[in-house]
């Protein structure tokens, strides 16, 4: 392996130069002119010499006088993070569309206003149909006929024709008990939520294609996070994600990432989407929401960009040596981390001591060498 020992010029010139510089003499006549040698990938220059020269009481070391500075190659511990914005949305599956199978029209209506939380089982409204009645009463007469004689087909069929017509079983089984038949129907809420539409009102009446109401269960909600292209590759390493809501103390964890496999062509972005609880029902659909996005911690092996320095394809890094003033030229193999740091992936360990400005001793074998 090659070596290189810093010496950019004989002692004895450096030394008079040093002298010339203190008495405000330099100039550049004085300036050493490169000697041209066989030109090697790092040539050897020793930085030794034995000539003697006449010395003050602080006398700057070789590193000093060729501006050469070491760093350690160490360990250091990283995570991945940034942060994007999104909104919070209701999720699809807990949307319910609310119609009746048949038609009607209200008699008294209980889910009244726009945006009222209601809890499942509750009454949403009466309604008045003479188809649900009619079959009502045809159960009624199949409990009284199957009395004088049992006739369980007729009954079961009755009981499967209310239930198709959306009527409870609880008022099935009140028909049963009380021998009975109200005129009107009640409508009852099938899932806790809100209610996101009401389409409609006192004495209003409807069919079956009509949409009374949409009940949306916010218990747990869905975030979604536009991500511009370039950050769509991060996000495989990214496993960790906490939402903060504008004017909300609470943060929430979120979970279940999903990236919807299709972008925006105007806004070339992406859409994350992620799952979060919301038993306090804080987060509402539409709200401005940041997300803190992280990486599970992971140590490596780094060195700094100052000192790697890249020759016909190979990286290198510039070793010190057991003697003082010598650095060794090794191959290494590295990878880009950050924006300071390279990984190291081979060819030196931790607490190696390395050359920090790599392309100095480049430009000094270069002018050593006579390229310039």
């Amino acid at each position: 392996m090659l070596k290189m020992i810093i010496l950019l010029f004989p002692l004895t010139l450096l030394c008079e130069t040093a002298m010339k510089c203190e008495a405000g003499k330099c100039g550049s006549s004085d300036a050493p002119t490169a000697k041209k040698v066989p030109t090697k990938p790092f040539e050897a220059v020793n930085t030794t010499h034995t000539e003697k020269v006449p010395t003050k009481s602080h006398k700057p070391t070789i590193e000093q006088l060729f501006n050469v500075n070491t760093t350690q190659v160490k360990r250091i511990t990283t995570a991945r993070k940034q942060v994007n914005y999104g909104y919070i949305v209701a999720q699809e599956s807990r949307k319910i569309d609310i119609h009746a199978w048949f038609s009607g029209y209200v008699t008294h209506l209980f889910a009244d206003t726009l945006y009222k939380k209601v809890e499942k089982g509750e009454a949403l409204a009466e309604v008045y149909s003479p188809e649900v009645y009619k079959a009502k009463q045809d159960y009624l007469h199949s409990l009284e006929y199957d009395i004088k004689r049992a006739s369980p087909q007729m009954l079961k069929s009755a009981q499967t024709k209310l239930r198709l017509l959306g009527v409870s079983d609880s008022e099935i089984e009140r028909i049963k008990r009380t021998r009975k038949v109200e005129e009107s129907t009640t409508l009852y809420e099938p899932q806790p939520g809100w209610i996101f539409e009401k389409n409609i009102n006192q004495g209003s009446s409807f069919n079956t294609q009509k949409k009374l109401f949409k009940i949306v269960n916010l218990e747990q909600v869905w975030m979604e996070v536009k991500l511009y292209q370039d950050e769509i590759e991060k996000l495989s390493s990214m496993n960790h994600f906490i939402v903060k809501p504008e004017g909300i103390n609470n943060t929430y964890k979120a979970r279940e990432p999903l990236l919807y496999p299709m972008l925006n062509p105007q806004q070339a972005t992406a859409t994350l989407r992620l799952t979060l609880d919301n038993n306090e029902t804080l987060l509402n659909p539409g709200m401005y929401t940041k997300v803190y996005t992280s990486s599970t911690e992971k140590s490596h092996l780094v060195i700094p960009h100052t000192a790697v320095i890249r020759k016909n394809g190979i990286w290198y890094a510039f070793l010190a040596t057991e003697f003082k003033g010598e650095y060794e030229p090794v191959v290494i193999e590295i990878k880009p981390l950050d924006k300071q740091y390279y990984e190291v992936i081979k060819g030196l360990k931790e607490g190696d001591s390395v050359v920090n400005n790599a392309l100095f001793m480049m430009d000094s074998d270069a002018q050593i060498n006579g390229v310039y």
